[in-house]
């Protein structure tokens, strides 16, 4: 049998409804984000790099990089083995103790990915808890949605922020079930942040668990960088706060934070913690350090909270469509795959502008979007530059000026 004719006929697929990824080639710049060299012929040697998720450039912060270059030259490059085989590193338990501290936990966690820590603590949960039902926002990460089918438990969806449908969801659910109530805290894709206060109350009614993804606003909200359930006081009514370091922290890996019982639970039962290699040591010690840094700064967020109002405002001026959020995360609403990858390449390719197509699966098709997210290094003039790109790009694409 061919099997790569079965291979390129569904990638043929993909190109034809304009959902094929192209992967750009770039080296970051140390100390000159969000500049990046790029390795694409057909784009300048310089890209400004719009769509990372290193929000606050952290990778980039020279305290950060110290510590992982001492690391490394204290502890080597790898972990040598599993946590429970040779793996755990000091670094390791230090950094758990950090992230503990900063959501106000007993303990903490690390997993090598955020998609990890979703995967395993959902899957574990799901899988040996009694008669457990997962309740998750219909938006839910295609993590959490990988780790509950995994885990083979009974599964029902809510509307999308919606805490009354919820409750009534959680009313209709046999007295014996052990109820796992799952849900984020800043939706990447349309960057809306969840009713909170109102979720909790519904699960605390139920005698719910409460299982809240915080990859996207941890190190953005909060005095301490603690997330969203920080600024809203709302962390020690939560059981169980997931995160990542490879976002507003700049490094690599995930985490969960709880009681010390529910953390040793999920040590002593999780396959995807029992059975992969330890992070770095040295990411570890990064990590750390960039956590420290900014539960005492608030200079990054600060900046970045300025530049985000900046760019929306001039988008308003030029009457360019992106959805309205209170978070940092600005969609700008293309709404069709073969103009959005076509949109990206132009903005590459003429103007020195890397943003990411977003087309489905990650999003429905028909909401297709290009997802720009300033940070505190994004200057003025980048803003205007970018923003001077789409204008130009609008009009020659016929793309209309609304958002609805």
């Amino acid at each position: 049998m061919d099997f790569d004719s079965l291979f390129n006929a569904q990638i043929d697929t993909l190109k034809e409804e304009g959902n094929y990824r192209i992967f750009a080639e770039l080296e970051r710049k140390c100390g000159a984000f969000p500049r990046a060299k790029s390795h694409d012929a057909d784009c300048p040697d310089e890209v400004t790099v719009w769509c990372s998720n290193d929000y606050l450039g952290m990778g980039q912060h020279p305290d950060v990089i110290k510590s992982m270059q001492d690391a490394v030259g204290e502890n080597g490059c790898g972990a040598g083995g599993t946590r429970n085989i040779s793996g755990t590193n000091h670094q390791h338990k230090l950094l758990e103790t950090e992230l503990a501290d900063l959501h106000g936990k007993d303990a903490a966690l690390l997993f090598t990915s955020g998609y990890v820590s979703n995967w395993a603590a959902l899957s574990t949960l799901g899988s040996r808890l009694p008669d457990a039902v997962i309740l998750s926002d219909e938006l839910n990460h295609a993590s959490m949605i990988e780790g509950i089918r995994h885990s083979r438990a009974n599964k029902v969806i809510w509307k999308h922020n919606d805490p009354e449908d919820l409750d009534r969801k959680l009313a209709a659910l046999p007295s014996n079930a052990t109820k796992i109530v799952a849900f984020e805290s800043v939706y990447s894709m349309d960057g809306d942040i969840c009713p909170m206060k109102e979720i909790v109350e519904v699960a605390e009614k139920h005698g719910a668990m409460t299982y809240l993804d915080e990859v996207h606003a941890v190190g953005m909200y909060g005095p301490r960088g603690g997330g969203v359930s920080e600024r809203e006081g709302l962390a020690d009514r939560i059981t169980l706060i997931e995160g990542t370091l490879g976002k507003a922290f700049g490094v690599m890996g995930g985490y969960i934070t709880g009681s010390e019982a529910m953390c040793d639970f999920i040590r002593s039962f999780s396959s995807g913690f029992i059975f992969t290699t330890a992070l770095p040591p040295a990411v570890a010690a990064a990590a750390r350090t960039s956590i420290q840094h900014l539960k005492r700064s608030d200079t990054e967020r600060h900046r970045q909270r300025i530049q985000v109002a900046r760019l929306r405002k001039r988008l308003d001026d030029m009457g360019i469509p992106h959805l309205d959020n209170p978070s940092h995360i600005i969609p700008v609403m293309i709404k069709d795959p073969v103009k959005c990858r076509m949109l990206a390449d132009i903005l590459m390719q003429d103007y020195g502008i890397y943003v990411q197509p977003i087309n489905y699966p990650t999003v429905p098709k028909g909401t297709e979007r290009l997802r720009f997210t300033p940070g505190p290094l994004h200057s003025d003039a980048d803003i205007e530059h970018l923003v001077q790109a789409l204008a130009t790009l609008w009009k020659q694409c016929a793309i209309a000026h609304q958002v609805a």
